[in-house]
């Protein structure tokens, strides 16, 4: 039953202009650096919701959703105003777990194919699993992934450098030199039975691999539609830092968010953010929203949401225009060469198609909009806080309808405590601004 309560918190909710619909969120712990805190504890803050039109027949229908997955007996959708949400086979609902990782989401995203190389990738992840285990006894398992990852480094390496991109081969080299090394090294580790240095050095090692395949990619893989071509574009990654003070909390004062944004799956959507960030749209702008809970419902659902400004807008006002900028609902299926445009996946009746940017992980960052415009997201963004576990990958019924376009990668276990009214002290890009094609930042000055 816990994946029908997720899916009833999901529809227990008021479903207003610019405002997405969540999931769960996953109990977190532990402290992480770059975040002053004194003692790490999770809360829930409300959300503030502007023409909300929140009814007990929604929640009612909720209800009967959850009890119909589990039933076979799906109730219609058009009556509770949702896009039609990819219930249609019950086969995909329990799908196999998935990838929760937002490196390992980023790495498998990247445009390219290389078996060689992610023979190597899929045994260091694994470590994370092994290290599950309690105590040394972790160590064994361990072990049996670095032999592995090792031994496909020394098989694959040949076949890992023809797929780097000639430019970079050097650069490749010198990558594959240093994984190699670093194997080696994270081998004595584990005879040493040092466990604690096990974890860094897998987090260093996957670095190295992502570099690689990174360096795989040679220039933007496909042509952007023309009608959205002069739009702001990130044609390749950037990374964010995003610092936010946060207010009436003893257990933590400001936490900077590192967030990797993926153009390669969502220029348009990607590209829309950095052009907006570098005019500074989102420094001094509060977290708006960071709950949703329908008093009725069995579980929780949580998200958090910033990016309305001040004033009757939604978005953004162009000033060189005094009109909305609004984009496409962007949405890159995994085995397709490029995104799809203005529809989700379900009204494209493409119910199983996986998204290859899904809504997996804890601080999954995607764009809101209006629940019955799919063009009309402008500069709303929400940060999903869910747990996986109990909506699978293609199950969630966001994945497909909202464009995901990047993953908190440091502190997103802080994402829980923030609430409505901590301040965004700034956003400005720390990598990849360069990949930004038709800046509207630099024509405003």
């Amino acid at each position: 039953m816990a994946a029908a309560a997720a899916l009833l918190s999901h529809y227990c909710i008021p479903l207003s202009p610019k405002r997405p619909n969540f999931i769960n969120h996953p109990q977190k712990s532990g402290f992480i650096s770059r975040c002053s805190s004194r003692d790490f504890a999770r809360f829930t803050p409300q959300i503030e919701q502007k023409g909300s039109s929140f009814t007990l027949k929604k929640c009612a229908f909720s209800v009967a959703l959850a009890v119909g997955l589990f039933t076979g007996v799906v109730p219609a959708m058009g009556s509770v105003g949702i896009a039609n949400p990819a219930v249609s086979d019950l086969g995909v609902l329990i799908s196999g777990p998935p990838i929760k990782d937002p490196g390992a989401l980023l790495r498998y995203a990247l445009p390219i194919n290389n078996k060689a190389i992610r023979e190597v990738q899929k045994p260091l992840e694994d470590i994370s699993e092994s290290l599950k285990v309690a105590g040394v006894k972790a160590l064994d398992s361990v072990e049996r992934n670095v032999r592995q990852a090792s031994r496909a480094l020394k098989q694959g390496r040949s076949l890992i450098l023809s797929g780097v991109a000639e430019s970079k081969k050097e650069e490749g080299k010198e990558l594959l030199d240093k994984l190699e090394g670093g194997l080696d090294e994270l081998q004595g580790i584990v005879e040493d039975k040092n466990r604690d240095a096990v974890a860094p050095k897998q987090k260093e090692l996957l670095q190295y691999v992502g570099s690689v395949e990174e360096d795989m990619v040679d220039g933007f893989p496909y042509e952007v539609p023309e009608e959205y071509r002069n739009l702001p574009l990130l044609k390749g990654r950037a990374t964010v830092d995003m610092k936010v003070k946060v207010k009436d909390n003893p257990n933590i004062d400001e936490c900077v968010f590192r967030i990797v944004l993926d153009g390669y799956n969502a220029p348009v959507t990607a590209g829309n953010f950095v052009d907006l960030v570098e005019r500074h749209f989102y420094d001094g702008m509060e977290i708006q929203r960071a709950r949703d809970l329908c008093e009725f419902a069995a579980a929780d659902g949580f998200v958090v949401q910033t990016g309305d400004p001040e004033g009757p807008a939604d978005g953004f006002i162009d000033p060189s225009t005094e009109k909305p900028r609004t984009i496409p609902l962007e949405i890159m299926a995994d085995g397709d060469k490029e995104p799809v445009y203005g529809a989700t996946l379900e009204e494209l009746g493409r119910y199983k198609a996986q998204t290859k940017l899904p809504f997996n992980a804890f601080g999954t960052m995607a764009m809101a909009r209006d629940e019955f415009e799919n063009n009309s997201a402008s500069s709303q963004v929400f940060w999903l806080l869910k747990e996986s576990e109990l909506t699978p990958s293609n199950a969630n019924i966001l994945d497909g309808r909202y464009a995901v376009f990047g993953y908190v990668v440091e502190n997103e276990d802080f994402l829980a405590d923030l609430k409505v009214g901590d301040v965004i002290q700034s956003v400005h890009v720390v990598a990849g601004v360069d990949n930004l094609v038709n800046p509207t930042y630099k024509i405003a000055g």
